[in-house]
């Protein structure tokens, strides 16, 4: 039997098991690429929580006063999770499609697993995300006192379901991406759009008549519940149960995916 074929014959277990192996060093060159992006600068990673908290306080401002807000805290909270969270998915979608490649001398070069480096991605922007949001949750506290324990105690459900989604959903951007160079431009416009038709700056009933596209929109079905929970300390159990179920899934067919991708890859980047 051929490499090709062996490669092809690859189940989704041995493949994951074959990560977790790799745990240690996919999270440390994560790690390093983290520390790297913000060698000689003062404020190290805490850049990552400024420039959120900078956004948040001009959107809040502008935005709060074009929409009349009453209750000017809630609208801060509302809008600084929905932003962060917002951003997290935007920088692990947009990256995706030229993921394999940014790596393609690894992937000509060497055997390594090519979900490695979509590992290394995601623990990337995992960390992106958990620096930033912890600061930004830490200013947020002021305007709603209960946030840290909200966390605590029910955030870990919707987050989880977070951290899922940009994991797989990444992952079949970057083979499709590497087939079809198209998506290195459509992304960014889809991206954009989606963002405006999200409600994160606005609450989603000045959507109106177009409220559906907000119920349709993957990208805000998983930002919503992580949202909803830290502001109201309740969790969307069925919602979130929904979404777990669909990540799993999506996990699982990404990684198929990849199994039968990988002998092509080299020839496609």
């Amino acid at each position: 039997m051929t490499v090709s074929a062996l490669m092809r014959r690859r189940s989704v277990r041995s493949t994951l098991r074959e990560a977790w192996r790799l745990r240690r060093v996919w999270w440390f060159t994560a790690t390093a690429r983290t520390k790297a992006r913000f060698a000689r600068t003062f404020l190290g990673s805490f850049w990552l929580g400024l420039s959120n908290l900078f956004s948040i306080a001009v959107l809040a401002l502008v935005y709060g006063t074009v929409f009349k807000v009453q209750d000017f805290n809630t609208y801060v909270v509302y809008l600084g999770i929905g932003l962060v969270a917002w951003n997290s998915i935007a920088a692990a979608v947009g990256s995706a499609p030229s993921l394999f490649e940014h790596n393609h001398a690894h992937v000509h070069n060497t055997s390594l697993n090519p979900i490695f480096y979509t590992l290394e991605e995601w623990a990337f922007q995992t960390q992106t995300f958990v620096q930033s949001f912890l600061m930004v949750l830490l200013a947020l506290s002021y305007f709603q006192h209960d946030l840290f324990l909200n966390l605590i105690l029910y955030g870990w459900f919707p987050i989880l379901n977070l951290f899922l989604f940009i994991y797989w959903f990444p992952m079949m951007l970057c083979l499709f991406g590497a087939r079809y160079r198209d998506l290195y431009q459509l992304v960014p416009i889809i991206l954009q759009l989606v963002f405006l038709l999200s409600p994160i700056l606005y609450e989603k009933k000045n959507l109106g008549a177009m409220g559906w596209t907000a119920n349709i929109n993957p990208l805000y079905r998983v930002l919503s519940p992580v949202r909803h929970t830290l502001m109201a300390g309740d969790v969307q159990w069925l919602v979130c149960s929904g979404l777990l179920g669909i990540n799993l899934i999506g996990v699982w067919f990404a990684v198929k995916l990849l199994n039968k991708e990988r002998p092509n890859l080299p020839f496609l980047i």
